[in-house]
């Protein structure tokens, strides 16, 4: 999080990308001889040594390699090659866990197929049921230096291409003259074209001629170019250009897109369960001058009675910026307990923002950590030193064993349910890790002081001069009242000696400029003997993990929401994901689809969302209304905005405020079905959002739509994504679909469609067709009374006559669950079945109404025919503790 005032100092240094300049290699190098080669059923192992004189372009030669190949599953094949005395550094295992290393498939079995050639040495991957190749690294000799490695595989021409990412590029990738790279940066107004906050180095590839698709994961965190051309000389490629670590390849046959999802899951880990409140509507804004100011929102959420289920409250809180204190002035913490209490009184729930750095002063979160050693340090035992918020700063090792007590202890103090804040959620921000002070940052206090870090807090207000009905006296006017898989080698993966940590020879396209820039130095040496070179793209994920435990360390057994800005492979086991720094712009509200979709589908992090309405610069009526609406079918939903820029509560307009009401509404009726979703990916890894080439992937028409997306499996949203229209031309394939806010039938032909009259507080949703959903029979204030409320069931058939749907229910909050139910819907035509597991207590709760759409009037049924929405609405009356049978036709 960054402010206009600061920035551009910052973006004029980041403008300025240090390209790595790529000389002929092809004819010096000359890459490897396999030899040794042993086959078993489901493993082939080799040695690789270097064919002839050594290149040394960026780095020294390793003049032997291991090559193994392990045949995991049917449809998972591991590759990896790596260093024979394993010295090189690969990805901790408890960092990024593995699947289990007992082979379950044979050579024979499996779906893919490894073909390695011995001389020169390459090797491509087959899909074994249509000999197709999807891997193939003949074009180029294999590098495998000390500080570079450089494998290259040719590709179909064209491409569709997805993942590689965090980045604001279009989702479907670029093939020709693009470079995606990978190194963690914070970076403001999420520019496009440049590494951003986290490191996803995973791609789906699916084939036009097959139809079908398979993945790519490649399992290394340091920094990486990963270029994508198309040349008469070369053809088309893709390429890998990395400053360390090993090659660690995972491939997964897929064959749909879908599949592809599960199988990667099942790799870096299944996504984390939220709580049920967190799929409620979120508010944060910072620049909220007092806790007076934060009591104001809330009370004028509810006054304009458009549902809150969550307040947060960015670093303003804190005392001149320093993690793990109150300012005492401003934000004291008897008012801020009442503020709590209040929101706990009424079902609703409170977050704030935690920065990994610490403040470098002399208060109990920065002694703590010296005390216990769980910083970083520099080569000569100091502690590193850089400037964030609070000034200099220190940072936590999140790789030194004492680092999570550190952290547990400050939590459970500062967040006491009895003396502190009792938060419900976590924000973490700055975490990758940012910061400010340019390398090599030789005077932090010098730097702090000129850049006005902390800055200055607002004038101190005695009293809120807004009168709260039904609040405390105190906020009144005066005068007022997974199972660790061990990893295997005989070397400590440590790194090789003698590298250069700081200025590696091949220089990545990091847009900050030097690797160490705007971050912690890459020579920083973590307490394992880890470098921050090779640990850096981890930072994030590492705070995420260490925050997660600590929140559940102070309420243990209850999923807490961790909502991050810096993630890597792995990170939806542990925590959500915002998009980060975006900006008030309608660039920005079309590119958070392409965000959305690539962390839910693509890396496996559901729970995620962009700022509704823009961080920074000052949004519009319409822009806000439409993100009010966009917002509400993303799996996080919150409103954030900076400081100096207009305020943009949903309440401060009234189309806004009209927007809002509507689409919280239907995000509430939904909020059920979209959780079953949840519970789906956290089981099996189906992606709760999709890209419309995920469920239609014989469609050649869906491989590049990037605007419309699914909510879950069976709504299709469509936004409006231009300014000052109320028109949009979408695309539905050839299905059967009916509208969700009106029932009406709408026949998909395989072609664009122009949508009319889309007022600002509206948006297009269509259910496709072989749906059931469940939803509740309104919408409601707070999700604690949003459960109370009753199911109705809307029957959508299929072009087939028949649809299908569940539900999944449980108590919302326990990590452990005592008592769940999973339901299965199906109608057939003419009946309408509910079977399942019925575990769970849902007390009063029934289903009241089934509703049929796309019926004529002309069925012989017991139904009420609507001929407007053609509808035929049924009398259910059924519990949710056992199943049921009726006759619909």
């Amino acid at each position: 999080m960054l402010t206009y005032s600061k920035v551009w100092s910052w973006l004029a240094c980041a403008a300025t990308i240090v390209a790595g300049q790529t000389p002929n290699i092809d004819d010096n190098c000359p890459g490897y001889l396999a030899s040794n080669v042993v086959t078993t059923g489901s493993t082939l192992t080799a040695d690789l040594r270097l064919a002839g004189p050594a290149c040394n372009v960026f780095g020294t030669d390793l003049t032997d390699l291991k090559l193994l190949v392990e045949y995991q599953t049917d449809t998972r094949l591991h590759v990896q090659i790596s260093d024979v005395k394993h010295q090189i550094y690969q990805v901790p295992i408890s960092v990024v866990n593995r699947p289990a290393s007992t082979t379950q498939s044979t050579a024979a079995t499996a779906a893919l197929e490894f073909v390695v050639i011995n001389k020169p040495f390459s090797f491509a991957v087959k899909r074994k049921g249509t000999n197709e190749v999807l891997f193939d690294t003949s074009g180029t000799a294999l590098i495998f230096e000390s500080q570079y490695l450089r494998l290259r595989t040719s590709l179909p021409t064209n491409p569709n291409l997805y993942g590689l990412g965090e980045d604001t590029d279009p989702f479907r990738r670029n093939t020709t003259d693009y470079i995606r790279t990978l190194w963690s940066r914070d970076s403001y107004l999420i520019p496009p074209g440049t590494n951003l906050y986290g490191n996803h180095p995973v791609y789906f590839e699916h084939r036009e001629t097959t139809k079908e698709t398979h993945g790519v994961f490649l399992l290394n965190s340091n920094g990486m170019d990963i270029k994508i051309n198309n040349t008469p000389e070369t053809g088309q490629y893709l390429e890998y250009n990395i400053i360390g670590g090993i090659l660690d390849f995972y491939f997964l046959t897929g064959p749909s897109p879908v599949a592809v999802a599960q199988q990667y899951s099942q790799v870096v880990g299944l996504p984390v369960m939220m709580p049920y409140w967190s799929l409620g509507y979120h508010h944060c804004r910072y620049g909220m001058r007092d806790v007076y100011e934060v009591a104001d929102v809330v009370f004028n959420y509810s006054a304009a009675n458009i549902p809150l289920e969550t307040m947060w409250t960015d670093i303003d809180y804190m005392d001149r910026r320093k993690v793990f204190t109150l300012d005492p002035e401003r934000f004291p913490l008897s008012k801020v307990r009442e503020l709590v209490d209040h929101l706990h009184n009424n079902n609703q729930q409170y977050i704030v923002m935690v920065d990994p750095a610490v403040a470098y002063q002399n208060y109990s979160a920065f002694n703590n950590g010296v005390s216990a050693g769980a910083f970083l340090k520099n080569n000569d035992g100091s502690i590193f030193q850089g400037v964030v918020w609070p000034g200099i700063t220190a940072f936590p090792d999140w790789f030194a064993p004492v680092t999570q007590e550190y952290w547990n202890n400050e939590f459970s103090t500062f967040f006491s349910r009895e003396n502190g804040i009792d938060i419900d959620g976590l924000w973490i921000d700055m975490n990758e890790p940012s910061n400010f002070c340019p390398y090599p940052c030789r005077d932090p206090a010098g730097f702090a002081v000129a850049n006005n870090n902390p800055p200055t807090p607002p004038p101190v207000r005695a009293s809120n001069p807004q009168s709260l009905p039904g609040w405390p006296a105190d906020f009144q006017p005066s005068g007022t009242g997974r199972k660790i898989r061990r990893q295997i080698a005989n070397g400590d993966m440590k790194g090789l000696p003698g590298r250069d940590l700081i200025n590696p020879p091949y220089l990545i396209h990091n847009a900050a400029g030097s690797i160490s820039n705007h971050t912690v130095s890459t020579d920083v040496i973590h307490s394992n003997g880890l470098s921050e070179y090779d640990a850096h793209n981890l930072y994030g994920t590492m705070m995420s993990s260490s925050s997660r435990d600590a929140m559940i360390n102070r309420r243990p057994g209850l999923r807490p929401l961790v909502i991050t800005r810096s993630t890597f492979a792995g990170a939806g086991t542990k925590v959500g994901k915002w998009l980060g720094d975006n900006t008030a712009s309608w660039d920005h509200y079309r590119i958070s689809i392409s965000g959305a979709i690539s962390f839910a589908a693509l890396y496996q992090v559901p729970m995620v969302g962009a700022d509704a309405c823009g961080f920074a610069g000052n949004t519009t009526e319409t822009l806000c209304a439409r993100w009010a609406t966009l917002g509400a079918f993303m799996p996080f939903y919150r409103n954030h905005a900076s400081i100096d820029v207009i305020p943009h509560e949903f309440y401060r307009w009234p189309v806004v405020a009209a927007a809002a009401r509507n689409a919280i509404k239907a995000r509430y009726q939904l909020l059920d079905y979209i959780y079953t979703a949840f519970h789906q990916q956290s089981v099996d890894g189906t992606p709760l959002l999709n890209p419309m080439f995920f469920l239609y992937p014989q469609d050649v028409n869906t491989f590049g739509i990037s605007l419309q997306y699914f909510y879950g499996s069976s709504l299709l949203i469509s936004p409006v994504t231009n300014e000052n229209v109320t028109d949009v031309t979408i695309y539905l394939p050839n299905d059967q679909f009916y509208d969700f806010f009106t029932y009406t039938p709408v026949r998909g032909k395989g072609t664009t469609v122009t949508l009319t009259g889309i007022d600002y507080t509206q948006i297009p949703v269509h259910i496709k067709g072989g749906s059931i959903l469940p939803i509740r029979v309104s919408g409601a204030n707070t999700t604690t009374a949003l459960r109370m409320l009753d199911f109705n069931l809307i029957v959508a058939p299929g072009l087939d006559g028949k649809a299908s749907g569940s539900l999944y229910l449980d108590d919302g909050i326990s990590i452990i669950q005592p008592a769940t139910s999973e339901i299965q819907f199906a109608y057939d035509g003419s009946t309408l079945s509910m079977t399942g597991t019925f575990d769970f207590n849902a007390g009063s709760v029934r289903i009241t109404n089934a509703i049929l759409l796309g019926a004529t009037g002309s069925e012989k049924s017991h139904g009420t025919y609507n001929a407007t929405t053609q509808t035929l609405t049924y009398k259910v009356d059924a519990s949710l503790s056992k199943g049921f049978e009726m006759k619909l036709k």
